[in-house]
């Protein structure tokens, strides 16, 4: 069974802290979509017995050298993104520097995103950082590309 923090409320004495609720409820959110995303690859893979055949399957409208292109693709962009998570630290400049170039072209979300990734990434004493409060996190849409 999983505990569930409490959460602050307000009208009970205790001043609502929205960012820290915000924050708990994203996270049981994401997770739960996670767990479900799980389900259905699971899903998906046993319907169709082979791990090949699954881009055909769910493409089979689509020519199959384009849907291949396109799945090898997502492959290589998937095999990236593991490396970079197996070891995040070492990308920390090179996360700068992409999220800097998708904010110049004006792809504002996607620069958003990658700023999130790259600050959820330990801290590093030699950048003159340090740990992070349990409870900070991103509070505003608006400025979330720093």
């Amino acid at each position: 069974m999983t505990t569930t923090p409490d959460l602050p409320t307000a009208g009970h004495g205790q001043a609502a802290d929205a960012a820290y609720a915000d924050g708990v409820l994203a996270g049981r959110a994401m997770s739960a979509g996670e767990y479900l995303a799980g389900l259905v690859m699971h899903g998906q893979l046993e319907t169709v017995a082979r791990p090949d055949r699954l881009p055909e399957d769910l493409f089979s409208h689509v020519p199959a050298e384009v849907v291949r292109a396109v799945w090898e693709r997502a492959l290589a962009v998937g095999f990236y993104a593991g490396r970079v998570s197996a070891t995040p630290r070492l990308y920390r400049d090179e996360m700068d520097r992409v999220q800097g170039e998708l904010a110049a072209i004006g792809f504002e979300a996607m620069a958003r995103s990658v700023g999130r990734s790259r600050r959820l990434v330990a801290a590093h004493p030699a950048d003159g950082e340090t740990a992070r409060d349990g409870r900070a996190g991103v509070t505003s849409r608006t400025n979330d590309t720093s």
